[in-house]
């Protein structure tokens, strides 16, 4: 096929860090507090504006706290698998990298004595039904390097007597959440905000704060002190919200108030989640018909609408052995690349051989439609380098 003439208007397809908001520019930091302190009344005020614009997109119920930590998701993550977990068993479910990371952490580093596993391979879920209410429940709402998400928070018993803790990085502001079902939430700006990287964000139902504020006196582990936030046995007002126990740059909290700004201006949540699975139903579209590309995620329901991962399934690239299958697709997202048509889509290294696509609402759908004509040009060029014996 021949090469398209009209490219994206912005060819960053990262799935993190993410593309900035649309019309976003360097300008929209220049009232940032640079070399001001977090701690000075303006510095705990822009602080506290982030923490309440959060709050109200993603509709958080009374009661639930929120605030900035250190570490991005995996330092927010693992704050509240060190604070959180250990009085009672622990389910815990993964299929794909971070989840596994989580149970890495659970059993090799926090050496937890009873841990039940759920897992499976990338592109299914395994069955969270098995959930038990009496114990503590560890998953990832949206698997960002397989392409799959939670379909439901249903299979999480109101009446539980665990916590449910939740990554929910690469789909918080792009899904529905019941958070009447989650007890402790983490997530960064760098996804579906297209903020900077380096912070993480962490939510607290008021049961996850009581098992917090519990666990300080009696933790089996040593705590860093990035993580104490309960350090004297009390979550106290404002503690998290606008006196962070790390320092975080305020110039990355300019940046996700002008997400957070940008997000209100079109309509909040419920815009932000319309904008993602437009711009997936786009690419559901084309790859029902292109006939070389098929989701890694073949059940509909359980689809992610934001990290879109997609696997090559025709005959020239199938025959291949599996480490040329990965140079392979790698070739395809080096391609594009040069033609400035999508930047950093390449699989995630752990995951399958092929291609990842971020959707998220800072994405324009106009961009995906550009998108994937070059997906077509891609492939047909590389199919042709392997034919010919060309490829490098």
């Amino acid at each position: 096929m021949e090469r398209p003439t009209a490219r994206p208007g912005c060819a960053n397809f990262s799935s993190g860090p993410c593309a900035k908001r649309p019309g976003w520019s360097v300008d929209v930091l220049r009232n940032a507090l640079v070399g001001r302190s977090h701690r000075s009344e303006e510095g705990k005020a822009r602080l506290k504006e982030l923490s309440d614009r959060m709050r109200r997109v993603l509709g958080l119920p009374s009661g639930y706290r929120i605030g900035v930590v250190a570490g991005s998701d995996t330092g927010a993550m693992e704050l509240a698998l060190w604070t959180l977990l250990g009085p009672r068993p622990v389910d815990m479910f993964a299929w794909e990298a971070f989840g596994q990371g989580w149970i890495e952490d659970a059993v090799d580093q926090l050496k937890l004595p009873e841990v039940r596993r759920f897992e499976s391979g990338y592109g299914r879920l395994p069955d969270l039904r098995q959930a038990d209410p009496a114990h503590d429940i560890v998953f990832t709402l949206n698997g960002t390097t397989s392409g799959v998400k939670v379909p439901d928070l249903d299979w999480i018993a109101a009446g539980r007597g665990g916590l449910s803790i939740c990554d929910a990085t690469s789909g918080i502001f792009a899904m529905e959440l019941d958070y009447s079902r989650l007890d402790a939430v983490t997530f960064s700006w760098q996804k579906v905000l297209g903020g900077e990287a380096g912070h993480g964000v962490i939510i607290l139902s008021p049961r996850a704060v009581r098992r917090m504020e519990e666990n300080s006196a009696r933790a089996p582990w040593p705590l860093p002190k990035l993580f104490r936030l309960a350090a004297e046995g009390k979550l106290k007002p404002g503690e998290l919200e606008c006196s962070t126990v790390n320092t975080p740059s305020l110039l990355c909290v300019e940046g996700a108030l002008d997400a957070l700004r940008w997000a209100q201006s079109i309509g909040g949540l419920p815009a932000l989640i319309t904008r993602s699975r437009a711009n997936l139903a786009v690419l559901e579209g084309w790859a029902a018909s292109c006939g070389w590309a098929a989701f890694l995620a073949e059940d509909k329901a359980i689809r992610s609408s934001t990290s879109v991962c997609l696997r090559i399934t025709t005959d020239w690239f199938t025959r291949l052995p599996a480490s040329e299958q990965r140079q392979a697709a790698d070739l395809i997202a080096s391609r594009l690349a040069e033609e400035g048509a999508a930047f950093d889509i390449s699989a995630y290294a752990k995951a399958p051989a092929g291609l990842r696509i971020w959707c998220g609402a800072t994405v324009e759908t106009s961009d995906i439609q550009a998108l994937t004509p070059w997906l077509d040009w891609a492939h047909d060029a590389v199919a042709r380098e392997y034919a010919q014996g060309t490829a490098a």
